[in-house]
């Protein structure tokens, strides 16, 4: 188990699993309610705030 020391931290790593049952090929879903905010958009608000921080904005 991974742990974090900021929330913001574990924002982009959601896991993937194999969705053996669903069909006979290899489909793989996120399961982005692990997010911190249970959305996608999460990820890309804070890749916009981190890429602000980095060019000094």
């Amino acid at each position: 188990m991974q742990v974090f020391e900021d929330n913001s931290l574990a924002i982009g790593n959601t896991p993937l699993v194999k969705l053996k049952r669903v069909t006979g090929g290899n489909v793989y879903a996120k399961i982005e309610s692990r997010n911190p905010s249970f959305s996608v958009k999460c990820r890309i608000g804070a890749n916009m705030i981190w890429d602000a921080e980095k060019r000094g904005v």
